[in-house]
């Protein structure tokens, strides 16, 4: 079994990339962040069409995700239970679903914007409503995984010059807390095995030429629980997929399970 994230970047902008990535990937499970699109804008005729259901959680331009299967798609559920919300809105960045033999959970991680802003302890206090709603999801027997864009390089090894981000989120130890919290709830980085470069970086910054230059950082993560981690055979980062015209700035990051 194939599963895999992806922030796409908008949908929309995606489309034609994204249907035919799955086309030839032999992806079963896909989760989606950044869809930028309401659920009903959503192509689930077109996904449909491939073999793929769709469990979206989408209300507008900013935000949204999504789980799409073509191996079953049950037990949705929209939202975080616990969602401290940001400004009196609850944000759509998570939806979880059990696809056949796996239960996974898309998730979209407040990007946290400044140290010293409120967005970034709204991110924390996200952090904390997310371990408590996986809770039940990590202990059970199930073969579960929280996949998604979390905004957070977990080492210094996971950004291309740690001295670069200095002062900024997504590498602080506030941040890096949130997700040793996770581990230590009784989820392990499964991480992409490092193909052309040594680094299985998964996003790159659109501008400075960040990607030619490989200036990446690993923030699109996969957390999976023990039965999740027996299970996984092969993961990688799938940088073709950031290259040429019309890429997102991240790319899927892609696991392989027997199950």
């Amino acid at each position: 079994m194939r599963i895999a994230t992806w922030n796409v970047n908008s949908i929309t902008a995606r489309l034609p990339r994204l249907l035919a990535w799955l086309e030839n990937s032999g992806t079963d499970v896909l989760c989606i962040q950044e869809t930028k699109t309401t659920a009903e804008q959503f192509p689930s005729d077109q996904l449909r069409e491939l073999g793929y259901e769709s469990a979206v959680h989408a209300t507008g331009r900013w935000n949204g995700v999504a789980i799409v299967s073509r191996v079953g798609l049950d037990d949705v559920v929209k939202g975080l239970e616990g969602d401290p919300g940001y400004e009196d809105v609850h944000e759509p960045r998570s939806v979880a679903a059990t696809c056949g033999p796996v239960r996974v959970r898309s998730v979209y991680v407040p990007n946290g914007r400044e140290v010293d802003h409120a967005h970034y302890a709204y991110k924390l206090r996200w952090f904390e409503a997310l371990k408590d709603a996986v809770a039940a999801d990590v202990a059970s027997g199930t073969p579960f995984a929280v996949m998604g864009d979390y905004n957070v390089a977990p080492t210094d090894e996971d950004v291309w010059d740690i001295t670069a981000f200095d002062g900024s989120t997504h590498v602080t130890e506030a941040e890096r807390a949130a997700l040793a919290a996770l581990r230590e709830a009784g989820l392990s980085d499964i991480v992409p095995r490092p193909l052309k470069y040594d680094h299985p970086f998964t996003y790159w910054d659109y501008r400075q030429l960040c990607f030619p230059k490989n200036r990446g950082m690993r923030i699109d993560l996969v957390y999976g629980n023990e039965a999740f981690g027996k299970a996984v055979s092969d993961s990688y980062v799938d940088r073709e997929e950031r290259k040429g015209k019309g890429a997102s700035d991240h790319a899927p990051v892609v696991v392989d399970l027997d199950v």
